[in-house]
């Protein structure tokens, strides 16, 4: 298992200011970090791949699409855009050596219609995805499809729904993951959910219910730890909360109350509770 820990709980962009930061995830324990890429400056990430790699930590990446390169608008001008900014996108994670991105990259977050995903925009996300497909291969970057809750999205909700996009666009270069945080939300079945999810899985966020320090709330984590035992899952775990550190960040995630004592905590609290539970079922 490879442990990871998400930076949108500091920051929504790369800066100066987040190397002492890296280098403390890094004396802390973790394997790797797993950076924003809302920037699209490919030499900014060459940087950040220098100085990783100088820090000795590996890592994966976020990103998300927004109204105007929306993957399903019914737009063709609006799924072009998706589909360059996309590849810029990956251009970043070739730059800065990142080999999995996560992130809602199927739809615009926080975009409704009012109704549920229609047949039209189903094969409208597909095609975009295709297309975006083959640059991810040639980038060697796997794309790791994240369906969120029906609050931030309304296109894929569900690990059965995101199964089968991924399935659609029937490219290895495009897998799925699993976060725990959604998957409350909206799976019934934790263990069957997993399970189903398991051929695809390539990266698995663990985030608590209200997004403070795993273990603190209410999520099945002794169902969710034996689904991936029992699954075989052995890629990369990150932790996913949020603070109140970004404004930005506040709005997208709702976090309008403090949710734990410090970020430190958090994070050292937050890999202990991971390599417990590991090591307790191997």
């Amino acid at each position: 298992m490879k442990y990871g820990l998400n930076l949108l709980l500091w920051t929504d962009r790369m800066h100066e200011g987040m190397v002492p930061v890296v280098e403390k995830v890094k004396a802390i324990g973790y394997d790797g970090i797993e950076m924003p890429i809302f920037e699209l400056n490919e030499s900014l990430y060459r940087q950040w791949g220098e100085r990783l790699d100088a820090i000795g930590l590996e890592r994966t990446a976020v990103t998300v699409r927004g109204a105007g390169d929306n993957p399903i608008s019914p737009s063709a001008t609006v799924r072009a855009a998706a589909v360059a900014a996309m590849k810029k996108t990956l251009d970043c994670c070739h730059a800065a050596g990142v080999k999995i991105l996560c992130g809602p990259t199927h739809s615009a977050i926080g975009e409704f219609t009012g109704t549920g995903p229609t047949e039209d925009e189903f094969k409208w996300g597909v095609d975009t995805m295709r297309q975006v497909a083959e640059h991810a291969a040639q980038a060697g970057v796997t794309i790791a499809t994240e369906y969120l809750n029906r609050f931030e999205n309304y296109f894929l909700t569900s690990v059965a729904q995101t199964v089968r996009f991924v399935q659609a666009v029937d490219h290895p270069a495009v897998r799925m993951m699993y976060d725990t945080f959604h998957a409350n939300i909206e799976e019934k079945d934790l263990t069957a959910a997993i399970e189903a999810a398991a051929p695809w899985t390539v990266l698995v966020h663990i985030s608590e219910n209200d997004r403070s320090i795993p273990g603190t709330g209410h999520v099945h984590w002794d169902e969710t730890f034996d689904a991936l035992r029992d699954a075989k899952y052995d890629g990369w775990m990150v932790v996913e909360a949020f603070g109140l550190a970004l404004p930005n960040i506040v709005a997208a995630t709702k976090i309008w109350r403090k949710m734990f004592p410090s970020e430190d905590q958090l994070a050292t609290d937050s890999l202990a509770f991971m390599k417990r539970h590991v090591a307790t079922r191997t």
